[in-house]
């Protein structure tokens, strides 16, 4: 591969992991470069990134590399989020929080396995709205990020703890599986959109 061709690469897989970010020899396997190589291909993207016509930055920690926002910029995310126009939550929003409501601490990856789809998105719009907050990292290799919910999402629940969700069903027959994740998901939004309407 061209030298444009392998930092495209690069970008998509940064792009992918997220916040779990991914590390350098996973990098060096999937592009089957040396590390002196990825090393140089990774300087020449993040001063790219560097510049301010440029909203993203790429970013080091705790051993692997990630695509972030820019701190200066963070004003304008903060409205966004607050934005009338993002009020409400999508049914990816409502699946990712409900997963994380009865499995947390869980990380990206365990719910993305549950949800069957990537949830990066819907993780930034529940931590962006205050339903969830980052309440650890788990003790496996990589130490992905451990979701939790939060107060305000009990507030709007009406719960005093995590321990007044109502019981998932003990025993459910495994093709009856997707039907009950489905009527508990649509519980779930009703009880939320009652909620914000209480709210407004």
């Amino acid at each position: 591969m061209k030298s444009h061709e392998i930092k495209a690469v690069i970008e998509g897989l940064l792009f992918v992991s997220g916040e779990e970010g991914i590390d350098e020899n996973q990098m060096m396997d999937v592009l089957q470069i040396d590390r002196k190589s990825l090393k140089f291909y990774l300087a020449e993207m993040k001063e790219n990134y560097q510049s301010n016509t440029r909203g993203i930055q790429l970013v080091e920690v705790a051993g692997g590399y990630q695509l972030t926002t820019k701190q200066e910029h963070a004003s304008y995310f903060k409205k966004l989020v607050q934005s009338p126009t993002s009020a409400t939550l999508s049914q990816a929003s409502l699946e990712s929080l409900a997963i994380i409501a009865y499995k947390q601490p869980i990380s990206r990856v365990e719910i993305e396995d549950i949800r069957g789809v990537k949830s990066e998105r819907p993780l930034r719009t529940l931590n962006g709205k205050g339903f969830i907050k980052e309440v650890g990292r788990a003790e496996r290799t990589g130490r992905a990020i451990l979701y939790g919910t939060t107060k305000f999402f009990l507030e709007q629940f009406g719960l005093q703890s995590i321990k007044e969700l109502p019981p998932l069903p003990e025993s459910v027959a495994e093709d009856e599986v997707e039907e009950e994740v489905d009527l508990f998901f649509e519980k779930f939004q009703q009880q939320l959109s009652k909620n914000e309407q209480d709210v407004k």
